[in-house]
């Protein structure tokens, strides 16, 4: 696909095209960022009534790739190479997960992104993630 910057549209319908199983819903892409969005839903509740870990990473993962290929283009092969979470305070169970993502650097072939993640409506963040995805040679 081109390297083109491409809009919030064409970014969906990659995602929806190429990642059917995604989940999350972009809710703003563009200046070095993107906002994800993902509904909770009982599979992605662990004991003790929070939302787990590994759907906290998956929407951050989620965020940082929009956000990379909102500011590259639409670069299928970018892969993640690094995502260090810091869990921050309990997710409510009952809320969307909000995941809002910033690009710090992109490079010729790395990128590096933070993103925090928030339970809907509740101001303070539930987890921050710092993230890396390396870039392929030929876009």
């Amino acid at each position: 696909m081109s390297a083109a910057r491409p809009s919030l549209p064409q970014l969906a319908d990659f995602l929806r095209t190429e990642f059917p199983q995604n989940p999350c819903v972009i809710e703003a892409v563009g200046e070095r960022g993107a906002t994800i969005r993902k509904a909770v839903d009982e599979a992605d509740l662990r004991p003790g009534g929070t939302v787990s870990g590994p759907t906290l990473m998956m929407v951050a993962d989620v965020a940082l790739y929009v956000a990379l290929l909102g500011e590259i283009g639409i670069v299928p092969l970018a892969v993640t190479t690094n995502l260090n979470t810091t869990f921050l305070r309990k997710p409510a169970a009952g809320c969307d997960v909000i995941g809002v993502c910033r690009l710090l650097k992109v490079g010729r072939t790395l990128a590096t992104g933070e993103v925090l993640l928030y339970s809907d409506g509740h101001p303070e963040p539930v987890a921050h993630a710092v993230g890396s995805y390396a870039i392929p040679a030929a876009r």
